[in-house]
């Protein structure tokens, strides 16, 4: 267990010892995290013995109220900003408002919260500032250690994860407040937006998993003879359900019937689930994919062919680059981490020692190809 150091800034003494009461046993864990944290309680009243506090060190967390006598919290929260020093502010104050609000965050508080609150109220504020704490502090510490491409994992898990998480809340208390009537059917278009952006983060999340895997180095391959076709057969009853959506059918074309390869299972689900998927994703309604399996003596050629919006040059040119989504009129209702197929590419190239290339005519499919060569 880990212990963060909790700065309690406020004039009033009941409030002070009430937070203490709180969190004084309160420890917050998230499935991510290595540790759990509980909370070193740090009680002053003024901003003038706020600031020697902080100007000492050891601070993480700072429960700032902004009616002070002297110097108030928002000037403590402008000296903490000035110096930047590596803590997180949360506003405490029962003179809320929303430009008080906006003046605290401008200047650097992760999170405002009036007074009263409840104790639900404050544990819960706490465990997102905890966690804000504890991502920006490893984004840090791994983009000073050269890690780039985690630097860009939490920045886009952020970015994509935020969003539609803040779209559910906001059906979701839409619904429960009974806004649009008791009708269940009056909500169909919120449940089905809700449905969508689960879909999204959910692929999201598997996408860097994935990476994260492959950049790592610490999974154990079990690399074995796997039947090509029969993983084909797996991905398509995967990507079904999104197929039947949008009326496009997935056919197979297979020679011969089975096609024996030594690889790893998972890693070939990768590869095929990303190209079946995109293919479907990018498809026109009513259109087609066709996957196609040659065994050509010296590698093992896999195609999958849509009948799609298709790509341009320069599109094309970006399409294996990390994180990077193609961006246009047809693709703007289209979810995606723009990070499946640099994964394929890394899996094919690193791992496999093969190619993947693209064949596109703008509204009018497109066609990937990946060679495996037999070792």
């Amino acid at each position: 267990m880990a212990t963060l150091n909790v700065l309690i800034v406020d004039d009033e003494p009941g409030i002070r010892s009430g937070i203490v009461r709180i969190l004084n046993h309160f420890t917050v864990d998230f499935p991510f995290l290595d540790k759990e944290f509980d909370f070193n309680l740090i009680e002053v009243e003024t901003g003038e013995r706020a600031v020697e506090l902080l100007d000492a060190g050891e601070v993480d967390i700072v429960l700032l109220d902004n009616k002070l006598p002297g110097m108030d919290g928002i000037k403590v929260l402008e000296y903490l900003t000035k110096k930047e020093y590596d803590c997180s502010v949360m506003m405490i104050t029962s003179y809320a408002s929303l430009d008080l609000a906006v003046k605290a965050t401008n200047n650097g508080a992760y999170n405002f919260i009036p007074k009263p609150f409840t104790p639900t109220e404050l544990k819960t504020s706490m465990e997102w500032i905890t966690k804000n704490l504890y991502l920006r502090r490893m984004t840090k510490k791994m983009n000073t250690e050269g890690k780039q491409i985690r630097f860009q994992f939490l920045s886009v898990l952020s970015h994509e994860l935020k969003s539609p998480i803040n779209a559910i809340e906001g059906y979701l208390n839409i619904m429960k407040d009974g806004q649009l009537g008791e009708n269940i059917s009056d909500y169909k278009v919120m449940i089905d937006r809700s449905l969508e952006r689960i879909r999204g983060m959910r692929s999201l999340i598997m996408d860097m998993l994935d990476l994260t895997r492959l950049e790592s180095g610490k999974k154990s391959r079990d690399v074995q003879k796997v039947d090509l076709v029969e993983l084909m057969r797996i991905s398509k009853d995967t990507m079904s359900p999104m197929a039947i959506q949008k009326n496009v059918k997935i056919n197979i074309d297979a020679q011969p019937e089975h096609i024996l390869y030594t690889a790893d299972r998972q890693e070939v689900e990768i590869i095929f689930n990303n190209l079946v998927s995109n293919a479907v994703k990018y498809n026109k309604d009513f259109g087609e994919v066709n996957c196609e399996l040659r065994d050509e003596g010296a590698c093992i050629r896999i195609s999958v062919s849509d009948t799609g919006i298709g790509l341009s040059e320069e599109e094309i040119s970006k399409l294996f680059q990390e994180f990077v989504r193609i961006k246009n009129d047809k693709t703007k209702a289209i979810s995606g981490s723009g990070l499946g197929l640099s994964i394929l590419k890394k899996i094919v190239d690193e791992v496999y020692h093969g190619t993947v290339s693209v064949e596109s005519v703008p509204d009018k499919g497109s066609t990937f190809t990946v060679m495996l060569p037999k070792v």
